[in-house]
């Protein structure tokens, strides 16, 4: 499988990051906007802010913000919808660790590795050996990092514009970020499980003379995790396209504009 232009960790089934050069997304026309439609959308949205708004005013204080108020008539959670665990307060290289041994440990471990692995740390040596360190098994860290050595290799480095050990030129910003959307648990075990985690990526060079702009792309990375030594760790990991929504009207930003959000922008733990 080709590595160029694919986002994260390329030739590991990885999504692949269309670039200009053509219509990016299949020859599929896009829909022009009607102003009768966004008329009715913006007196819609206005009428729900303002239902919103009497709600919050109206809301029963008696409970603190983070004890949510139980009753026989409260719903149940739907089986997207954040459980509310605490964010684990370990990390190492950075990278949270030290998941809860349960099904919602597991998720949250996927979740936040998903990250690790499609951050622009994986495109220098010894930062990505240090993030495979962390989130593989330690029968498997050896072998990952062979792999990925064969997949990162200094021309695909420099097919994105950057040095032979992934540093961006003078001038320009290095964006690859990986934001998980949902997880959900495809084989679940008392010390095994297989986590599939749906993504949304950034990938490229923020700068006036970039020819590999900022694209964004969809995927879904799929991890086998084993319980080891107190944690989630990845025995093996995939990724395939999608699924991606219908794109929007959205204006795309300036190099400089992009450049200036990602470094003022953090990222956050994850937590099912």
């Amino acid at each position: 499988m080709s590595t160029s232009g694919e986002h994260g960790y390329p030739d590991t089934g990885q999504t692949r990051t269309h670039l200009p050069g053509g219509d990016p997304y299949g020859g599929a026309p896009r829909r022009t906007p009607r102003s009768s439609s966004r008329s009715l959308i913006t007196v819609v949205g206005v009428v729900v802010l303002l239902i919103a708004a009497i709600a919050f005013a109206n809301r029963d204080n008696s409970t603190t913000p983070n004890t949510p108020a139980k009753g026989p008539n409260q719903p149940a959670a739907a089986p997207t919808a954040a459980s509310g665990t605490t964010p684990v307060p370990t990390t190492e290289n950075g990278i949270p660790t030290h998941f809860p041994h349960t099904q919602q440990g597991a998720e949250s471990a996927a979740a936040n590795y998903a990250v690790a692995l499609g951050s622009a740390e994986m495109f220098n040596k010894a930062k990505r050996d240090s993030v495979l360190q962390t989130v593989m098994i330690p029968s498997r860290v050896k072998s990952s990092q062979t792999e990925m050595d064969e997949a990162y290799t200094s021309s695909f480095n420099q097919s994105l514009g950057l040095s032979t050990d992934g540093a961006a030129p003078a001038g320009s910003t290095f964006v690859s970020r990986t934001s998980p959307i949902g997880t959900k648990v495809t084989g679940p075990g008392d010390d095994t499980a297989t986590v599939a985690v749906w993504c949304s990526g950034l990938l490229g060079l923020a700068g006036a003379k970039s020819t590999n702009p900022v694209t964004n792309s969809w995927f879904t990375i799929t991890m086998k995790l084993q319980w080891a030594a107190g944690d989630w760790k990845i025995i093996t990991h995939s990724q395939q396209e999608g699924p991606a929504p219908v794109p929007g009207d959205d204006k795309a930003s300036s190099a400089d504009d992009m450049s200036k959000t990602v470094e003022e922008y953090g990222g956050f733990t994850y937590a099912r």
